[in-house]
């Protein structure tokens, strides 16, 4: 059972200065009435939310039900500017290194300390812009819902920007400065991004050379911007750790090289370490042969009308 996103009781303030709402209004009621508004849904989610493995539930899921299940050690803390004022924080929260650590590591706390973050409402807000923008052409439905995603990530962008500035920042900071760059890439906020994601990928790497994370977004990003063969050994090394959707993202990267022969080779050897694909994969494999797809994540019928 999935955890319903803590963004999507949250985005309200977000999306609200994007989103169109509806007021609800009484004819009969008197002019100091209060207005009500009712912000639309989330829309669900197009690409796969966990991309290691598509039959797992997301990170950002099981890491709330790490942190819910984990012993919590209430913390009180004082006003800065006013010592007789104090807040206690008795829920445990998600929080990351910001300096000096070379691989993931998250705790489960009520309060970040000094050199930490806390990434819960971050990570929240990005498994859903994963969703919908983590590969290109981003898979919005609704204008206004695709601007409230932009101003957020923006956000969030400059916000871990700050922290990466740091010469010793953490995988942890770097990682998410890294994905956020390429998917404000993707929704084609500005060519920074593309500067800045490929900055945050060599800081990576040379960090840790063979994170699957790393490396898997590393490629796609790569193929999807025009590196088609610069990508290869990343996608290659992201297969071999097991990232799932690298085998889709290969399969990409030698479409458009035009190498179909070794795309169908590869969907082949996915369909065998992934039986389950195995409807999916014969469809594109069809679709590849016979129907002219290029693209593993276009929607076929959509461009055929001219609508994609």
């Amino acid at each position: 059972m999935r955890l319903k996103p803590i963004a999507t009781m949250l985005m309200t303030a977000t999306f609200l200065s994007a989103c169109s709402s509806v007021a609800v209004k009484n004819n009969n009621s008197h002019n100091n009435d209060p207005i009500v508004f009712n912000e639309p849904d989330v829309s669900p989610a197009f690409y796969a939310l966990n991309p290691f493995n598509y039959t797992a539930p997301p990170a950002f899921e099981v890491d709330l039900k790490q942190a819910a299940a984990a012993p919590v050690t209430k913390m009180i803390a004082t006003s800065h500017t006013d010592p007789s004022k104090t807040a206690t924080f008795d829920t445990n929260r998600l929080i990351v290194p910001t300096l000096n650590s070379k691989q993931a590591s998250m705790k489960y706390v009520p309060l970040a300390g000094q050199d930490e973050l806390d990434v819960t409402q971050i990570d929240d807000f990005l498994q859903l812009v994963e969703g919908k923008a983590r590969h290109y052409p981003p898979q919005f439905t609704d204008r206004n819902e695709r601007r409230g995603f932009e101003s957020k990530l923006r956000e969030i962008s400059a916000q871990l920007d700050t922290l990466a500035a740091n010469d010793n920042a953490s995988y942890d900071v770097l990682i998410r400065a890294f994905k956020v760059s390429v998917m404000a890439r993707n929704l084609d906020l500005g060519t920074q991004f593309t500067t800045k994601s490929l900055k945050y990928a060599q800081r990576l790497l040379k960090m840790s050379p063979n994170d699957p994370t790393t490396n898997f977004w590393f490629g796609f990003s790569l193929s999807e911007g025009g590196g088609q063969r610069e990508a290869i050994p990343y996608l290659d090394k992201a297969m071999k750790a097991n990232v799932q959707e690298a085998y889709l993202s290969a399969v990409n990267n030698y479409l458009f090289l035009e190498q179909r022969k070794n795309a169908l080779t590869t969907l082949n050897n996915y369909k065998v370490k992934y039986p389950e694909e195995t409807q999916v994969v014969d469809r594109l494999t069809m679709e590849i042969q016979k129907q002219g797809r290029t693209n593993v994540w276009e929607n076929l019928t959509a461009m055929k009308q001219g609508r994609y």
